[in-house]
């Protein structure tokens, strides 16, 4: 349906820099259109002071005089013939998208404990037998226990806590449940500390 008169923001053409609106724009085009070089400049020299009026809050960034120059220079495609009071050719890198950061993607046996738990695995498997590694083993079971409360909804099993350390550990850590305690966890030792204050 197609009423004169009214159309739709997705129907009109596509605005560089949104956070100036459609009527910035159309001052850019008009500007763009004028005959001679000393209207241009003046346009171009009140379009620049109504953006400023726009974001008062920026005027306290050293250079944002010059940034307010770089966006008539982008909105109005670079074709504006004008004595432009900055150099406006870092204004490209502003419409430049950064390229993506790769993700480390790290393939592990059981995503509840994550990376770093098997990172500590590898470690316990290559450490002497003594107090240092009882003690990393210790530590190690302890976050396992933890890691399983969370992704278990709060319920966990210590003998499986002790058999996956034994099997990550290629045997070299056998925890005896008779002798090794857990240290108590609960969901609300789970919980972030701001919820925590909030109660």
């Amino acid at each position: 349906m197609k009423i004169e008169g009214l159309d739709y923001n997705t129907q009109r053409e596509h605005l560089v820099l949104p956070e100036y609106g459609r009527e910035i724009q159309r001052m850019v085009d008009h500007c763009l259109t004028l005959p001679t070089k000393s209207e241009r400049q003046r346009c171009a020299e009140t379009i620049v002071s109504i953006m400023d009026r726009m974001f008062p809050q920026n005027r306290q960034n050293a250079d944002y005089k010059h940034k307010l120059w770089d966006h008539l220079a982008l909105m109005s495609d670079f074709k504006l013939d004008i004595d432009w009071p900055y150099d406006i050719q870092q204004a490209h890198t502003i419409t430049t998208k950064p390229e993506p950061l790769a993700y480390p993607m790290k393939d592990i046996a059981v995503r509840h404990y994550g990376y770093m738990m098997f990172e500590l695995f590898e470690k316990l498997k290559q450490m002497e037998p003594g107090k240092e590694r009882d003690e990393l083993a210790r530590v190690t079971a302890n976050q396992m226990k933890r890691n399983l409360v969370q992704w278990s909804h709060g319920s966990s099993d210590d003998e499986k806590v002790v058999s996956d350390l034994a099997r990550f550990t290629d045997g070299k850590i056998q925890l005896d449940l008779d002798t090794f305690k857990f240290e108590k966890v609960s969901m609300k030792d789970m919980e972030p500390r701001s919820k925590k204050k909030k109660r």
